[in-house]
């Protein structure tokens, strides 16, 4: 995308209707690919740390109960939550008067890197869960907010009509980067000792000890290295947004009053009001299932480090599709359309997997390993309500992550292209707003119940509100 003197600060060369410039032909540029590998190297910690390794081994050795761990980690989202719901806005519209993004995210780097690095001495005996409960809170604001800078980004770094393109890739990147981490994790570290395959080291590599659970505490300063490296393309050559000659102080200001604007000019934007609001929801719900996904598992399956390793390795694997299907369900159904069909299926697949268990498949089959034999003879998953458990994980990864892709791609489609970046700051308060309150109703249902299943319904009806709420927004549609 060329640069336009004289251009508003944040102006992108987006279509400004309701329909995208048709996709060009040419390659993605030097930029693009660069944005893309950024946003792929960023997101292995959600995988790394928040969903499938670090989380689940923080809630099960450090809290020292499923049930309990899951509400801890509850409280620990509701604080992050709130924190950027009020950060976000303003990042994005001061960002914008500012201009260049390129500073605040080398920032959110130094950060995030030592942060992640410390988090391998999170051990039993080491750092009390109060400080790495907060370590993750630093964490989760800093990201979400380089979330906001990184987004801002997404259509100033590609030709115009790419960007449903660069989306859907960012997160098969992500997905892809995160299976290979996963299985570099498993292979390198679990798996040693536990299977005789001789493609597997003896011992575990590093001289990692698995009864210190150093193969979960690792993955901090593994996401911390990928993230680094991925950055450094991104700082050489993706395209950043030039400097206005606004000081950091008077964008603030500046950016403040452009949210009062934004917000008292939404009745000017109805449609894009809408899809925020819905989107307040059922995003609010798909991040509340991914935070809790696999402590879930783990609890409920009664999981270890190797299965939760490869459930995560399974579900990144399909979360790729989603990624790369997202783009043909936006040109198909127009992105409005493919979000409900997305959040539809997730909610259905949801309710399926509440009623599942060892000894219970659907809420009304009974399973008695001592009676059934094993479906296979492998080391993990070997009974037939973990194959389904793991099947219904498979389709949310699919279309968690199609989700993802196509609101992005909708608020581009929806929102005014001189104040991008300010509506994905809005966009970033709608996914982010509303986190504290569905990681509250997750706590208190816990608690209240004592039940890991009962703190998932809120989910569900997080989910079907947003879906309801779609329906009401006019735009989207087919190219």
């Amino acid at each position: 995308m060329s640069e336009l003197a004289g251009s508003a600060p944040g102006m992108n060369d987006v279509a400004g209707d309701d329909t995208l410039v048709p996709i060009p032909k040419q390659k993605l540029s030097r930029s693009a690919l660069s944005w893309i590998l950024h946003q792929g190297t960023r997101d292995p910690y959600v995988i790394l740390i928040t969903i499938y390794v670090f989380a689940p081994y923080f809630s099960r050795v450090l809290v020292g109960d499923p049930v309990k761990g899951q509400a801890v980690v509850a409280d620990i989202s509701t604080v992050y939550g709130v924190l950027t719901a009020i950060l976000a806005p303003i990042l994005g519209a001061s960002i914008e008067r500012f201009g260049p993004r390129k500073p605040f995210m080398g920032l959110i780097l130094a950060i995030m890197v030592p942060v992640l690095f410390a988090l391998w001495f999170a051990s039993p005996g080491g750092l009390s869960v109060s400080l790495v409960g907060l370590a993750l809170i630093v964490l989760g604001v800093a990201y979400n907010c380089g979330d906001v800078l990184n987004n801002s980004l997404l259509a100033r770094s590609a030709a115009p009509g790419q960007e449903p393109v660069l989306s859907g890739l960012g997160y098969a990147a992500a997905n892809g980067l995160s299976v290979s981490l996963l299985i570099f994790v498993m292979w390198a570290f679990v798996l040693p000792g536990i299977v005789p395959w001789s493609f597997v080291p003896a011992s575990p590599l590093l001289g990692l000890s698995q009864a210190d659970h150093e193969p979960s505490r690792i993955v901090g300063p593994l996401a911390a290295t990928v993230m680094l490296l991925g950055a450094i393309p991104f700082f050489l050559w993706t395209r950043d947004a030039p400097r206005t000659g606004v000081s950091l102080v008077a964008a603030v200001k500046e950016g403040v009053k452009l949210i009062a604007d934004t917000f008292g000019n939404l009745k000017g934007h109805a449609d894009v009001a809408k899809f925020l609001g819905a989107r307040m929801l059922y995003c609010d719900g798909m991040t509340a299932l991914l935070i809790f996904g696999g402590l879930f598992a783990a609890g409920l399956m009664k999981w270890g480090e190797l299965e939760m390793l490869a459930y995560g390795i399974s579900l990144s694997i399909f979360g790729v599709l989603g990624g790369l299907i997202a783009p043909w369900f936006d040109k198909t159904l127009g992105p409005r359309r493919a979000i409900q069909l997305e959040v539809g299926i997730c909610i259905l697949v949801l309710l399926g997997t509440l009623g599942m268990g060892r000894e219970k498949i659907l809420y009304f089959w009974t399973w008695d390993a001592a009676t059934h034999p094993a479906v296979w003879n492998g080391p993990l998953f070997r009974t037939l309500p973990e194959l389904i458990y793991l099947g219904l994980g498979l389709l949310i990864a699919v279309f968690v992550t199609a989700q993802y892709a196509s609101s992005r791609t909708l608020l581009v489609r929806l929102a005014p292209a001189d104040r991008m970046a300010a509506f994905f700051g809005l966009f970033s308060l709608s996914g982010t707003a509303t986190m504290w309150l569905g990681s509250l109703l997750v706590a208190l249902a816990t608690k209240i119940f004592d039940s890991q299943v009962a703190g998932f319904i809120p989910i569900a009806g997080l989910l079907a509100l947003g879906l309801v709420g779609l329906f009401t927004v006019k735009g989207g549609g087919r190219e």
